[in-house]
């Protein structure tokens, strides 16, 4: 989609105003120019006569062009405003799977570099539309004032718009390169935001870092924007030495050789002067309607949700569920190097409201792929998820994952207090939970947030599991939660924490790699390669005795 196409689809009425008005401003200039030219000459006409209409044309053209110029100004910075509601919507809307594929660098620079380039393509639209609407009055004028000076006006034109292309060619060029290089530098500020204790642990490769990746990288942002600004300014300098050069040509034309009277040379030399100034800027506008269309191309291609997909769809209520089965679920990860991708399953499990199950596995065994297809996060390949004898589907996906909350590896705390179902929080059962956690001394909250979130992993892992209890959800998935916990914390969490929270009816799924915990569970599964198996509860026993006998 054009720019204008963006504008044209969201308001058609506004739009059509901003055309109507910039039209009526071209011809209000056109007239300004033709009431000079024939009335303010004169010598027989009445001065103050001959003012109050020059100011009347004058005051109905400041009015056509401001309203015309306002309007376009509102329109667009709205329909910025509503892309960015939009795209961020999608986002939301967005299986995690496609935006992993995606990627956080790209997702960034789309909703930063490409909304910023959109925003000041609008800001310099009114310039380009005026312009071509007074250019297009003002032809049409010269051409009835003068056939053949119209003609060689033409032709010049013409000829520095065949300049133009080239150069305009080379600035889209480099333009499209600018925005490939935002991608890449935005993936070199995550890389260092990210890697900063491996980058302040290792000063060589923070050297390597920035000397290999991120300054090739902004070396080569520069060179283009440079090129691109130079070839930019060649174009507008260029336009700018053609249309004087036109106005001595038909001076030469008219005067010199007789095709005109001078006063209508005057009257074409006077209209491409005021042509001059919203060229040149048409000209200056034009590497940011690039880089808009480019950031258009870029936003298309992330290939996220529709737009009109709710961030909370209605739809089917699972939740109470009594049984939840997995049957012959399978995940396969792209493929990458013709190594091939990575597969789960087939994955077969029954899992019984109330349930206490805990899942162990090697790293890389697919415990957190189990996780992701098991909350409804990843689509499985093949195999269906049945919720009481109902198969999870497309239409009931997004109220399927609304069973579970979750504390993955990989969390992020946010510090809004919330239920499941989107109400607030009692005070007094976060104080609860904060004292339950011995979190109380160090976070305080104002019934909607927590004061602050920035604390040890361990600690910020109680926080999330705070989160995650309060949204009152049938499921709770822990992916690791122990592991960033004291000894004495984590015996009270197997022994006291979980029997507690199963208690209040919900079904937990938790991974983790503490096996002298193992009896605690009601049943425990193992992953390996991808399989999942169930480990008789006898033999999790017997195990779990053998290493407190042993003193293990």
């Amino acid at each position: 989609m054009t720019l204008l196409g963006l504008l044209f689809s969201g308001r058609k009425a506004a739009f059509v105003a901003v055309v109507v008005f910039s039209v009526l401003s071209a011809l209000l200039s056109v007239a300004v120019l033709a009431f000079i030219g024939q009335r303010m000459l004169s010598a027989q006409a009445d001065l103050g006569l001959v003012l109050l209409q020059f100011s009347g044309l004058l005051a109905a053209l400041l009015a056509a062009a401001t309203i015309a110029q306002v309007t376009l100004h509102k329109l667009g910075h709205r329909m910025v405003y509503g892309l960015r509601r939009d795209l961020v919507r999608r986002v939301l809307a967005t299986d995690i799977e496609q935006l992993e594929k995606v990627g956080g660098a790209p997702l960034l620079a789309a909703l930063s570099t490409d909304v910023r380039n959109l925003t000041i393509a609008f800001v310099h639209l009114p310039e380009l539309v005026y312009g071509c609407a007074l250019s297009v009055a003002a032809l049409g004028w010269l051409a009835w004032l003068s056939p053949g000076l119209f003609g060689v006006t033409v032709g010049w034109l013409l000829l520095t718009a065949g300049m133009g292309i080239w150069l305009v060619g080379r600035i889209n060029f480099h333009v499209g390169q600018v925005r490939e290089g935002d991608d890449r530098l935005y993936q070199d500020y995550q890389a260092m935001i990210d890697g900063r204790k491996e980058l302040a642990l290792n000063r060589h490769r923070a050297a390597r870092f920035f000397d290999e990746e991120f300054d090739g990288h902004a070396e080569a942002y520069r060179d283009h924007v440079t090129r691109a600004d130079i070839h930019n300014g060649i174009a507008g300098n260029l336009a700018n030495v053609l249309m004087l050069g036109l106005i001595g040509v038909l001076f030469f034309l008219a005067v010199g050789q007789g095709w005109a009277p001078a006063d209508t040379a005057s009257i074409f030399a006077l209209t491409i002067l005021l042509l001059r100034t919203p060229l040149i800027g048409a000209v200056a506008a034009l590497p940011t309607l690039l880089a808009a269309r480019v950031s258009l191309k870029k936003l298309a291609g992330l290939a996220l949700a529709e737009a009109g997909e709710a961030i909370v769809p209605q739809g089917d209520d699972l939740s109470g569920f009594q049984r939840l089965v997995l049957q012959g679920i399978t995940y396969r990860y792209p493929d990458q190097d013709g190594l091939g991708g990575f597969a789960v399953g087939p994955l077969d499990l029954e899992i019984h409201r109330g349930d206490l199950i805990f899942v162990q596995g090697g790293n890389g065994s697919g415990k957190s792929t189990f996780a992701r297809l098991l909350t409804g996060l990843y689509r499985p390949a093949s195999g269906d998820i049945l919720v009481d004898d109902v198969p999870v589907c497309d239409d009931n996906r997004v109220a399927y994952r609304q069973l579970f909350s979750s504390v993955f590896t990989d969390f992020h705390l946010f510090s809004r207090l919330l239920r499941g179902t989107g109400g607030d929080v009692p005070a007094t059962e976060v104080d609860q939970w904060l004292a339950t956690l011995g979190m109380h001394h160090k976070v305080e909250h104002d019934g909607q947030r927590l004061s602050d979130v920035r604390f040890s992993q361990g600690q910020r892992k109680r926080l999330a599991l705070l989160m995650a209890a309060v949204e009152q959800r049938d499921c709770l998935l822990l992916d690791e939660w122990a592991a960033d916990q004291d000894p004495q914390f984590r015996q009270f969490f197997y022994h006291e924490l979980l029997p507690a929270l199963q208690s209040q009816g919900k079904t937990i799924i938790a991974i983790t790699h503490d096996d002298h915990y193992f009896d605690r569970a009601d049943r425990l599964l193992k992953m390996d390669a991808g399989c999942l198996t169930e480990v008789d509860g006898q033999t999790a026993r017997q195990s779990v005795q053998v290493l407190r006998e042993a003193g293990v």
